[in-house]
C-alpha cells in the first residue's frame, strides 16, 4: 500500500496587502482530508491549526454576515 503525503499549498486573501494581521489557509487539504489549516503569514514556521471543513465554513459565513464586529 502506498500512502501519498500532500503538501498543504498556502494562501491568504487578496485583501490582505496591507502588511499586517493575516492569516494563511491551506484550502487543498479540504477535500481529500476534511480540514483546513490556519497558520499567522508573519510567522510561516509557527504553530498550525487544524479545522474542520464545517467549522472554517462557519467562521467565514460569519465574519462576511459582521457577526464578530469590525475591526
Amino acid at each position: 500500500m502506498t500512502t501519498t503525503t500532500e503538501s498543504p499549498h498556502w494562501f491568504k486573501s487578496s485583501y490582505s496587502n496591507n502588511g499586517g494581521n493575516c492569516v494563511e489557509v491551506a484550502a487543498n487539504l479540504a477535500a481529500a482530508h476534511g480540514i483546513v489549516p490556519v497558520r499567522d503569514s508573519k510567522n510561516p514556521n509557527g504553530p498550525v491549526l487544524n479545522t474542520t471543513t464545517d467549522a472554517f465554513a462557519s467562521f467565514v459565513t460569519g465574519i462576511k454576515s459582521g457577526e464578530f464586529g469590525t475591526a
